[in-house]
């Protein structure tokens, strides 16, 4: 059976359609984060947190205690586990399969997280717990930014929206490798060993070019469950799980493309969205100029703001100066300003690291909100006016 004949992909493709095409999950993750905002400076303030942080009566799994935390530790397990199948899509056969498709894309992420996490640490200071937040500005979040790119429509040229797409897709991998490497509490030694020997049996059942979707499925299952009880986060799970899905293509059907093309769009319109209005709730009363200007939200805000752009920028100038890499084709200066601009935009995976750099600050967990919305909100308005009026150069 051809893949564009699943019914769950079909569903998919009427789901994308339906609700104004890619564009239109990152316009509803503005509109979830504008009524979190709402939401938490209300009259129903109280509820709000009650509802997602408040401990449930009962509960399957142990660790997951309250809504948020299902939402965080399961939900965006999920969106993880798309993320690593969409690394391993560009790695294996798209625009990071080859030396010459990678180079700039993978230096104008690299300097893009760099920037940030300096200016954040020379902003914020190297003292604990601030020190720890260092990683907050320093990945791009793909549905917010692409849904700007979408309100002009064909101002952008194609070639800018990949290339977005494409540091993006880098940049994740990088936060996966920040939060594994440095946002993981103390191991539990057994689970990790149980977690190494699932990851291991997907391996061999890829290995050994068995299709049955139904197992992969529970093996992945199994290795989330593990990995949660581990002490590693997660979400962790849901990347290493997706490395494992068989991308090769068998009856003209692809396992990893139809899984893939199944779950973006619940992921963009509902795990997404829903991760945003649990996390961008933040109460403005009584914080004041002080508070806007606190070590930890203004780093945040500069490095997402200022870092992003002159990481972005500056290494797509050099590589392009230098012969390194070529820039985007039919992109003027201007317009990959703009770009870089908006690789300022965090939201998603910035307030995700904020949440695991503060576990029990909850005050800069709040301040790492403040500075995520600002220098989000900051990057979206400069990088769409300059894209607004930035003409294509001459032919």
């Amino acid at each position: 059976m051809r893949m564009d004949r699943h019914y769950a992909n079909e569903l998919a493709r009427r789901f994308i359609k339906l609700m104004g095409g890619e564009a239109g999950s990152g316009i509803l993750l503005i509109i979830m984060a504008v009524l979190a905002m709402s939401a938490a400076n209300s009259p129903l303030s109280d509820g709000y947190h009650a509802l997602f942080h408040h401990e449930l009566p009962w509960t399957p799994i142990s660790r997951l205690t309250s809504v948020h935390a299902w939402i965080n530790d399961a939900l965006m397990a999920l969106f993880f586990f798309v993320v690593g199948l969409e690394i391993k899509r560009e790695v294996l056969g798209g625009e990071l399969s080859s030396p010459e498709k990678r180079r700039l894309p993978v230096l104008a992420a690299a300097a893009g997280m760099a920037m940030p996490a300096l200016i954040y640490l020379l902003t914020a200071g190297t003292q604990q717990p601030e020190q720890r937040g260092w990683a907050i500005p320093a990945a791009t979040d793909i549905a917010f930014a692409v849904g700007v790119l979408g309100l002009l429509g064909r101002r952008v040229p194609s070639s800018l929206r990949l290339f977005l797409l494409t540091v993006a897709i880098v940049d994740d991998l990088g936060a996966v490798i920040i939060i594994a490497l440095f946002y993981t509490a103390q191991i539990e030694l057994g689970w990790a060993l149980a977690a190494i020997g699932l990851f291991a049996a997907l391996l061999a059942v890829n290995r050994a070019r068995i299709q049955f979707i139904s197992l992969y499925l529970a093996l992945g299952l199994g290795l989330w469950f593990c990995v949660l009880n581990s002490g590693i986060h997660a979400t962790i799970a849901g990347v290493l799980f997706a490395f494992t899905i068989p991308l090769r293509t068998q009856h003209g059907d692809s396992m990893l493309l139809r899984l893939e093309h199944a779950l973006a769009p619940w992921i963009g319109y509902l795990v997404v969205p829903v991760f945003g209005f649990a996390n961008a709730g933040v109460a403005l009363a009584g914080i004041g100029m002080a508070g806007l200007f606190a070590p930890v939200p203004l780093g945040i805000g500069l490095g997402l703001f200022i870092g992003k752009q002159a990481g972005v920028f500056a290494a797509i100038y050099l590589a392009d100066r230098l012969g390194i890499a070529p820039r985007p084709a039919g992109a003027s200066w201007l317009q990959l300003w703009g770009t870089a601009v908006l690789c300022g935009i965090g939201f998603t995976m910035s307030l995700f690291i904020g949440a695991l750099a503060f576990p029990t600050t909850p005050l800069l967990v709040e301040e790492a909100k403040l500075g995520v919305l600002a220098g989000s909100l900051a990057s979206s308005l400069l990088g769409f006016v300059i894209l607004r009026f930035a003409k294509a150069p001459s032919a």
